[in-house]
């Protein structure tokens, strides 16, 4: 399976008093890893929009196993776990790098939509894409 690593250093704006991270950081990390995913494959948020599709969160979830606290380096691990119909599902592991402990794992799952909200079947409308995530699900990660 592909992954992508997106590396980030927790910011003092991200904690609390005692240094951890707020707990709903970790979806704006998931927004990071997925989209520093489409830029690995060569493609960008930006280019589905110009194409008039949007991806919409239908579902998310997170675990979290530790605690990332202030000025941590962490590594968002990004894979794409389903891909089905309108449908497209990726899965997170968030990944203190000095000592490679996996602090929170999540998902989001997202709908392939147009501009007024309406499903797109994506693998008709782009099936270049389509495939390369498809083949995603394949791949062994970098």
């Amino acid at each position: 399976m592909y992954y992508n690593d997106a590396f980030i250093r927790v910011r003092y704006e991200e904690t609390d008093q005692m240094g951890v991270v707020y707990y709903g950081n970790y979806y704006t990390w998931f927004e990071v890893g997925r989209t520093e995913f489409f830029r690995s494959l060569g493609y960008t948020y930006a280019q589905l929009e110009e194409e008039g599709i949007i991806l919409p969160v239908i579902e998310s979830q997170c675990s979290y196993k530790d605690s990332a606290k202030y000025d941590d380096e962490l590594s968002i691990r990004t894979t794409i776990k389903n891909l089905k119909g309108v449908r497209l599902e990726f899965q997170y592991e968030v990944i203190r790098k000095k000592d490679e402990t996996i602090l929170a794992t999540g998902s989001t799952t997202h709908a392939f939509v147009n501009k007024n909200l309406k499903p797109v079947n994506f693998k008709r409308t782009n099936p270049k894409v389509w495939n390369m995530l498809s083949e995603c699900m394949e791949k062994v990660g970098l």
